[in-house]
């Protein structure tokens, strides 16, 4: 198994929930937990790396295509015959 990258702006896929980082520094990790990525509304926590990095245990990193944009919210999907 490979380290886990952490970077300011990932989004990762814990259950239910969306963890953000929001900051990433030396020591700690400042993230945001939503229901909707898209929203972007949710609480600001803080962890230390470890802590963090324990929390993301079975979470998925998600890809900036692998997130639902505002568009496909809002627009249905057209089928094709």
């Amino acid at each position: 198994m490979e380290p886990m990258k952490l970077e300011q702006g990932q989004i990762w896929k814990q259950g239910e929930d969306y963890l953000r980082i929001v900051e990433w520094a030396r020591l700690s990790i400042e993230y945001k937990v939503m229901k909707d990525p898209v929203s972007k509304q949710g609480t600001v926590h803080q962890a230390t790396k470890k802590e963090f990095c324990r929390l993301l245990k079975g979470a998925v990193l998600l890809k900036p295509e692998d997130l639902p944009s505002a568009e496909e919210e809002v627009t249905p999907a057209l089928e094709t015959e």
